[in-house]
């Protein structure tokens, strides 16, 4: 199993609408998330907006593909993507690139 943990940048000024859409995901998007191998995901927010996300999934590069390949991501994807600071016109999970791990205690 990996664990990931990735890096985004959400705008300073849709923090709150970006947490509140958090706390009723919906439950398309949860199942989807589930079949295609994200266990463990959890997000953090920190008040500047750094976003840190952490998965355990068995192959990370399918399990983005496997979101990529559903219609519920298509539609998450879009009405998320004005919330982030990055590359334009790429969703935000286009743009997760996963920080090495340097330490682990099982």
């Amino acid at each position: 199993m990996q664990r990931i943990c990735f890096l985004l940048q959400v705008k300073p000024d849709r923090l709150e609408e970006y947490k509140e859409r958090h706390k009723s995901v919906w439950p398309e998007m949860r199942a989807a998330l589930s079949a295609t191998g994200w266990h463990n995901y959890s997000l953090f927010l920190r008040d500047d907006g750094l976003l840190i996300g952490y998965v355990e999934t068995p192959d990370f590069e399918k399990a983005l593909a496997g979101m990529a390949a559903t219609e519920v991501n298509a539609r998450w994807q879009a009405e998320m993507k004005d919330f982030f600071m990055g590359v334009p016109g790429r969703n935000a999970d286009e743009q997760m690139s996963p920080v090495p791990q340097v330490f682990y205690l099982p």
